[in-house]
């Protein structure tokens, strides 16, 4: 059977958040209640320091026939800094089905985690944000935060000034909410009730004196060894939530820090069954720190596959 071929642009086209949103939160609650096959995240670096290569898999979930393998060039300084394929295969037979760029499929569902993840964990009348990190994952955040609940106002920093100002200048025309870079870190973090952060930080920026009571916190850069957002001592005295518990303290937030699963109070998919209350206090800070897993990327890649294959002769078939 050939294996169908799908660019950037295709699964660009091909992707429904509004479809993959059900499929993305199922795929979480049956994670955290249900799994038997742990998730694997290698990492491996290049000569130049900054880059690296990563290998995810296998996305798996028990309610879908299929599996992927994603390989990822993580390149800071060469944008996109995140580029990659990602191979599609039957579950039973171990057939390639697809090859497609995960490019713009990790970005959709890397953001719409995030949002998801901040909205059941913000306060419910929370509507002030802070973005810190004006690149792509910033604009993903925003915009699918935005279709969780209403943002009146929304603040920006970042290190370099310039890139702040034309993510603002951008998204103030897409999503119609006024947004305000501000120079200072200090006042990007006490200014708003949720602040969303993706960075290539290694040291940590954000820390419990600077962060206002009943704030949540989804910090997406503590993401692999060596890069780190946030605090400790913020993390202990917070409701910490992550995606995967064994990753985070391996290759997360936690393992920067050399800390213990103790200070890991749920994963995400504990709290979207209802295993786990969430937030529980007005005044409580609330942290989602992810690392990123394979089933994310394969739930998004099988709403793009079953979309193509109603078009099969559409789109580019080769056989190998």
């Amino acid at each position: 059977m050939p294996t169908l071929l799908l660019s950037k642009m295709e699964v660009k086209q091909l992707l429904d958040v509004d479809h993959l949103l059900p499929l993305l939160k199922n795929a979480f609650i049956k994670h955290s209640l249900e799994r038997t096959i742990p998730v694997q995240k290698h990492r491996s670096s290049l000569p130049d320091s900054l880059n690296s290569s990563v290998v995810l898999f296998p996305g798996y979930t028990p309610t879908l026939p299929v599996y992927t393998v994603k390989v990822h060039a993580k390149h800071p300084n060469y944008p996109p800094s995140i580029k990659g394929v990602l191979l599609l295969h039957d579950l039973k037979t171990g057939e390639l089905l697809a090859i497609m760029d995960s490019t713009y499929l990790t970005a959709v569902r890397t953001g719409l985690t995030a949002a998801l993840a901040t909205h059941h964990l913000a306060n419910p009348s929370a509507d002030t944000l802070t973005i810190i990190g004006a690149g792509v994952q910033g604009v993903y955040q925003l915009r699918y935060i935005t279709k969780f609940r209403k943002i009146k106002q929304v603040f920006v920093y970042d290190t370099n000034h310039r890139q702040a100002q034309t993510f603002t200048d951008t998204m103030t025309e897409e999503i119609g909410i006024p947004l305000i870079v501000t120079k200072s870190l200090t006042k990007a973090l006490s200014s708003s009730s949720i602040i969303m952060t993706a960075t290539w930080s290694k040291k940590p920026f954000i820390f419990a004196n600077t962060i206002s009571p009943g704030t949540h916190i989804t910090s997406l850069g503590s993401d692999e060894p060596n890069k780190n957002e946030l605090d400790i001592d913020l993390i202990r005295n917070s409701l910490f939530i992550c995606d995967d518990r064994e990753l985070t303290l391996k290759s997360g937030a936690l393992f920067n820090h050399q800390s213990h699963s103790s200070t890991i109070d749920a994963e995400l998919g504990d709290v979207l069954a209802g295993r786990h209350p969430g937030r529980t206090q007005e005044s409580e800070i609330t942290i989602f720190s992810s690392v990123g897993l394979a089933f994310q990327d394969l739930v998004a890649a099988w709403s793009v596959y079953q979309k193509a294959i109603d078009n099969k002769n559409k789109y580019r078939n080769i056989t190998l």
